[in-house]
């Protein structure tokens, strides 16, 4: 197959790519997105094994096999909410294998490399590895093989930025010296140690921005492979995955009125103990708790509520009861709609996802700057599982940690009716202001549970 050949297959590749990204804006669309995008690095793959260079592509064979079964494996038995920490691990993995290529290109034109090559080899190595060893700890976060809180220590960032100056500094003197095997290996294992140590410091639910982060340094790292190779696919490929992962960091950091360095740097909530607003420790905040009974009589009554889902929905796995919830009252001719806030739960678009796996009704998912206006024309709102996301003290207090922070005005409906399995606080570790209100309702358990009950006393 002709070079011209190829470079007109990987322009359709690309093509179906984009597309297919296209197609991931909506819900409805998003499975056949989905496809075409397989289907683009499918072709991408079988042009290659066609290309004359390759002489011997049995070894790339059985990659893709071995891939293809671990993929079918992870699709069957990883649970929807499992998929914050899959995505983490996928960047991972996307990123070591760009790392790899690039020291195993470093070794093969080892010790006369070009300068072009030496200097994409280390940009791949640089991002590569830094991102893999920061996804798996981000993995080990939401996973709870650790903990979720901030990790902090002494020197944190002198040592950070001393191993940062190093990486420059061995990048820097690897093209004039080509042969200092010693400086590549510095930038390797430099490059590991800092992706840990930078993730380390970062709170579980933070989480979402980290996740977009690395997935738009594994795009990154795609792209410089690709110039290694001189690949158009790659290159174009992993520019739309950069870029696009860049874009959704700035949406997750507007969402929670922070930058990309408060959020790598800021370490909010260092420790487990609840604070007021002022940043005092605080004591346990006398909420009024009601019964399932009490919140089932609420809602025969209302004739429009608004579901906003959190982190806690995902624990319970109670979106499915949350469906047949919606569906119930929508036939006693209740309007149901679903507020989304940009970083609720533990990865973008967490709650979309898990909605429609449980095949709510795309039309009834609302983002906040759509939905803030109807609380406060609205019956009942029901919080799952939410804490920050809805706290007032986003926009009554200047000295908490979560001020500025862009919320859903659940505050303002008429009744609202909050489902927690304790009082733990979010991640800003401050207690929430909503749950003393007048018009809350505590109801403590699983959520699932809980909604279970709620169904089972509305039917009878």
């Amino acid at each position: 197959m002709t070079n011209q050949v190829i470079d007109i297959v990987y322009l359709i590749s690309s093509a179906l790519v984009i597309f297919g990204i296209k197609k991931l804006n909506s819900p409805d669309t998003a499975r056949a997105g989905n496809l075409f995008s397989t289907l683009a690095i499918f072709l991408a793959v079988v042009v290659t094994l066609l290309n004359k260079e390759i002489v011997q592509f049995h070894t790339i064979l059985i990659g893709v096999a071995i891939g293809s079964a671990i993929g079918v494996v992870f699709a069957r038995t990883v649970k929807m909410t499992q998929m914050p920490e899959m995505i983490a691990m996928l960047n991972g993995f996307g990123s070591i294998s760009s790392a790899l290529i690039g020291i195993t290109e470093f070794y093969r034109t080892f010790p006369n490399p070009s300068g072009f090559d030496i200097t994409a080899i280390v940009l791949s190595a640089i991002v590569g590895t830094s991102t893999f060893s920061g996804s798996i700890i981000a993995y080990a976060k939401l996973r709870e093989l650790m903990t979720g809180k901030a990790i902090l220590y002494k020197f944190q960032h002198p040592l950070n930025l001393l191993m940062f100056l190093a990486i420059i500094g061995f990048s820097i003197y690897l093209p004039y010296h080509p042969e200092s095997n010693v400086s590549f290996i510095m930038i390797n294992i430099l490059s590991l140690v800092l992706g840990v140590t930078l993730v380390l410091p970062i709170g579980g639910a933070d989480m979402p921005v980290v996740i977009a982060l690395h997935n738009s340094y594994s795009g990154i790292a795609v792209l410089v492979t690709g110039f290694l190779f001189n690949n158009n696919v790659l290159i174009i490929i992993g520019s739309l995955v950069g870029s696009s992962g860049m874009i959704l960091t700035y949406i997750m950091c507007k969402g929670m009125n922070r930058s990309v360095i408060n959020v790598m740097f800021g370490a909010v909530a260092t420790d487990n103990t609840p604070r007021t607003t002022d940043g005092q420790p605080a004591r346990r905040s006398a909420v009024k708790e009601y019964s399932i009974e009490d919140a089932i009589t609420v809602l025969q009554n209302c004739r429009s509520l608004i579901v906003v889902p959190g982190y806690g929905l995902a624990a319970a796995q109670a979106q499915h009861a949350v469906r047949e919830l919606g569906d119930l009252l929508e036939e006693r001719g209740v309007s149901v709609k679903y507020a989304i806030h940009p970083v609720a739960g533990r990865m973008p678009g967490h709650m979309n996802v898990l909605l429609a796996e449980a095949n709510v009704p795309y039309p009834q998912l609302y983002d906040m700057d759509e939905i803030n206006g109807e609380f406060s024309k609205t019956d009942v709102s029901l919080v799952i599982g939410a804490n920050d996301v809805v706290n007032p003290a986003a926009k009554n207090s200047p000295s908490s940690p979560i001020y500025g922070m862009p919320i859903l005005d659940v505050e303002s409906t008429k009744t609202v009716i909050v489902l927690k399995r304790s009082m733990n606080p979010g991640f800003a570790g401050i207690e929430n202001e909503l749950f003393e209100r007048q018009n809350t309702m505590m109801v403590f358990g699983d959520a699932k549970k809980t909604v279970n009950e709620f169904i089972k006393g509305i039917k009878e």
